[in-house]
Order: C-alpha cells, then sequence, then structure tokens
C-alpha cells in the first residue's frame, strides 16, 4: 500500500522501509501488550531493555562486529562526534585528516580545537570531486588515528579503497553509507554515523569502537557526557537515551537481517546507482560531477551547468511527485540521494521523468 506517498529523495532525513514504518504505526499505541507507546515508557523497564538488546545484537549480527568492539548509542547526530572523538582519542594531540568534502572540513574544523590537525590529503583543489590517493601518505609515528568521511553526502564521493594508515587507527564517518553494504569492521578503530540517512530517525549516532580505544585517561574537564567510557560503561543508558530513534533502528536491523542483510542490500544498491549513472553518462543535459571511480552509491549530485536550468528541474520534478532533488545549498545543482529504502522503481520513475524533460526541452 502506497498511503499516498512521494518518492523522497531526500539526503536525510530520509525515505525509511514501508514494512518498518507499517510495524511501527501498529505498536504507537500499545508496544507488545505493554499498554504505552514506546515513546512513554521508562528507559529503565524490562521492556525498554529487551528492545535496545535485541538492536544491539541484530547491528552485531548484520556487521558481523567483533567481540572487542563496544556499541554505542549517543545522542547528538554525527556532529557532536566531530567534537567527541578528539576529545577521547587525541592522547599525543596529534591527527591526520583527509578533507573529501563539507563534512570532513567541518569535522577538521572542530578537530583543531583540541590539537593539531595534519590534512594529509584533500581533493579540495577539484571541488571535492574525487577521493584522492591516499596508498602513501606522509603519517607521523606519533598520530593517534587517521580520519575519514567514507561516504560525502553533499559532493557525492565515497572510499572504494580505504587508506592505507601504516599501522594507525582508522577513524571513520558513515554516516550516509551505513549498512549500504558489507563492513569489515576490524579494519576500523572507530566507525560512527548519524542515523537520519539509511536507518531511522534524527537525533540519534551509533559509535562502533573498538575497547582499547576506550579510555578513562582523558582531560578531567570533558563533560561526562562526552567520554566513550561513560557510555560504554552504562550500555548506552547513562542518562534518557534516544529512545525512539533506538527503537526504530531496530526495527530496521531486523528488516535489513530478514532481505537478505548487506550483501543483498549491496547488489540492489549498485541495480539502482547503475540506473541514474548509465543515465547521466547518456545525457546531453544532465551531468555528474563525481569522477566515476569514485562515485557514490548512495547520493548522486548532478546538474545541467545552468543555475537557472536546474532550478526549473527541481521544480518540476516536485511537481511529478518526486521530493527533495535540489542539490545542497553549499554547492547548488540536483542530488538524489537513494538510500537503502529507496525503491529500484523510484530510481527508473525518476530516470524516465527526466528522458522526457530534457526530450521537451533539448
Amino acid at each position: 500500500m502506497n498511503y499516498g506517498r512521494i518518492y523522497n529523495f531526500s539526503a536525510g532525513p530520509a525515505i525509511m522501509p514501508e514494512p518498518v514504518l507499517e510495524e511501527i504505526r501498529d505498536e504507537m499505541m500499545n508496544y507488545r501488550g505493554s499498554g504505552m507507546c514506546v515513546m512513554e515508557m521508562s528507559h529503565r523497564s524490562k521492556v525498554y531493555q529487551q528492545i535496545i538488546d535485541e538492536a544491539e545484537a541484530d547491528l552485531r549480527t548484520l556487521m558481523n562486529i567483533p567481540d572487542n568492539y563496544k556499541v554505542l548509542f549517543i545522542q547528538g547526530g554525527a556532529t557532536l562526534q566531530f567534537a567527541m572523538i578528539p576529545m577521547n582519542l587525541m592522547k599525543n594531540g596529534k591527527a591526520v585528516y583527509i578533507e573529501t568534502g563539507a563534512w570532513s572540513k567541518k569535522a577538521i574544523a572542530e578537530a583543531k580545537k583540541y590539537g593539531e590537525v595534519i590534512v594529509a590529503a584533500s581533493s579540495k583543489d577539484k571541488n571535492y570531486s574525487y577521493i584522492p590517493d591516499c596508498s602513501d601518505l606522509d603519517i607521523p609515528e606519533d598520530t593517534d588515528y587517521v580520519y575519514i568521511c567514507e561516504n560525502e553526502t553533499i559532493h557525492g564521493v565515497t572510499w572504494n579503497e580505504l587508506p592505507n594508515t601504516k599501522g594507525h587507527v582508522l577513524v571513520s564517518d558513515q554516516s550516509s553509507m551505513f549498512l549500504s553494504r558489507p563492513c569489515d569492521v576490524s579494519r576500523y578503530g572507530l566507525i560512527y554515523g548519524g542515523v537520519q540517512k539509511n536507518i531511522g530517525p534524527a537525533g540519534l549516532a551509533i559509535v562502533i569502537i573498538r575497547e582499547d580505544l576506550i579510555s578513562e585517561d582523558i582531560d578531567p574537564k570533558t563533560p561526562i557526557y562526552l567520554r566513550y567510557d561513560t557510555h560504554a560503561n552504562n550500555g548506552s543508558m547513562y542518562n534518557t537515551p534516544n529512545c525512539w530513534a533506538i527503537y526504530v533502528c531496530g526495527k530496521v536491523f531486523k528488516y535489513l537481517l530478514s532481505n537478505g542483510g548487506l550483501t543483498a542490500m549491496e547488489k540492489k544498491n549498485q541495480q539502482k546507482a547503475q540506473i541514474m549513472y548509465d543515465f547521466l553518462d547518456s545525457s546531453k543535459m544532465f551531468h555528474g560531477t563525481v569522477e566515476k571511480k569514485d562515485r557514490s552509491l548512495m547520493n548522486i549530485p548532478f546538474i545541467t551547468g545552468d543555475k537557472d536550468k536546474d532550478a526549473a528541474v527541481v521544480a518540476a520534478t516536485k511537481a511529478a511527485g518526486f521530493d527533495n532533488l535540489k542539490g545542497h545549498k553549499s554547492v547548488g545543482g540536483l542530488r538524489a540521494s537513494v538510500y537503502n529504502a529507496m525503491p529500484i522503481e523510484g530510481v527508473q520513475a525518476l530516470v524516465d521523468f527526466l528522458k522526457d524533460y530534457e526530450a521537451k526541452n533539448a
């Protein structure tokens, strides 16, 4: 059943699987005989403890997370992690960052408040349209960690080959690619992501961190909520967590597990992105903005080359039942975010519309 829903190409908060939304609807007034909605129940109740325990267990299964990694549910979204990471991991006061777009740039600016930040590679020279070669980075021996944004939501680039960190801890912001494909967690020291793109409602970040990186030996002035050990030692419930978001994320984890897991999702995401990129590569009106080898499966920016034409296309798509295709205000153009929950029919419908628009406005 469609419920009059449109094809929502928003970069976040984003489209969610309809079966998940239907299940949430059915449990809204009375969660499994508890007599209340999840939004109303105590986070200290046995009912809610089961919700958060199942969510973590299902995520561990989905990603095959090793036992020596903690899964933390932390409020503040991904942006809070820009500060929490250097606060907790900068023991020597030095970190290497790779600048590949708007979000890694923001993370760099925040980390500079807490120590020395070395930008070892950048794609700023070509407006973040590619991932720089990071096979032989100049990484000082006393570097605490190497940081990447593995999928840049705004600029539409993704890492298909991780950087050579030369033995140093790898930290990755996976916000807009989280659970879109299999991930070897053991290659990272810390993975995090805001959930509002591929998993659930806004206001929550999931942090997957290797246990040896969680330390009590950090600046004592660090606010207690901004310490990873606080969350690790209290099962992500030092204070009232974002109960609703965790509940919804748990639903999505079960949905993914029942639909083939991350291998199946990657295959579907590749198919959807290929439809869009094949069109852009053959079109005379529309052009992708990212080098082919670094194209994201999740966020697909494209332009006509004329700002007025871009605006006209955005208006036409909205009128036709496609929404949130306007590019980010910092880059302009158009952007189609095709997360896990976007059906292949939605991408095909958009491409058919753009083909027809081009034929009529060539």
